[in-house]
């Protein structure tokens, strides 16, 4: 398996991944079903975004953010989705730990994640990659602005309880 810089052919394929209204929520906020192809590859044009895609076999299986923060010396993982028939396989876990690798190299002193309260899958498979909950001062500060209670996630042995 491979991490690859994200190409605007991808979001076709990225697009057709999120299979309900609700899941598209989950995994980018949004509210439109099927998320547009031209949204997709717009994510793609704000320079503090690094968009990936985790390739296998030449297939292109998962797809992920990194969300940089220059002012606040952070980057945030974000908008993390696996391909529908590649669910429950561990690819999650090995896209969380690529895009994660990527983040600690740019030397950045802290790793964020949000994550809907409902997605519990998701969830479980960021703290099997060492994000433990962020300080609850942040979230309920980071969640003011938020149309819900993201659980936010940090990564790394600064991390409280990491």
């Amino acid at each position: 398996m491979e991490l690859l810089p994200f190409a605007d052919a991808h979001a076709v394929t990225v697009a057709g991944w999120p299979t309900s209204a609700g899941e598209v929520v989950m995994w980018c906020g949004r509210k439109e079903f099927p998320v547009p192809t031209k949204t997709i590859s717009g994510w793609q044009r704000d320079d503090d975004v690094r968009a990936h895609v985790l390739v296998e076999d030449e297939t292109v299986v998962g797809y992920g953010e990194l969300w940089f923060d220059a002012e606040e010396d952070e980057v945030e993982l974000a908008r993390i989705i696996v391909a529908p028939a590649c669910r429950g396989k561990g690819l999650g876990g090995v896209l969380v730990r690529e895009l994660l690798a990527q983040a600690l190299k740019t030397g950045c002193s802290d790793v964020f994640m949000r994550v809907h309260p409902d997605n519990e899958s998701a969830l479980r498979c960021y703290r099997r990659a060492g994000f433990v909950s962020a300080d609850a001062g942040l979230t309920e500060s980071w969640n003011a602005a938020q149309p819900v209670d993201y659980v936010w996630l940090q990564h790394g042995a600064e991390a409280p309880g990491g």
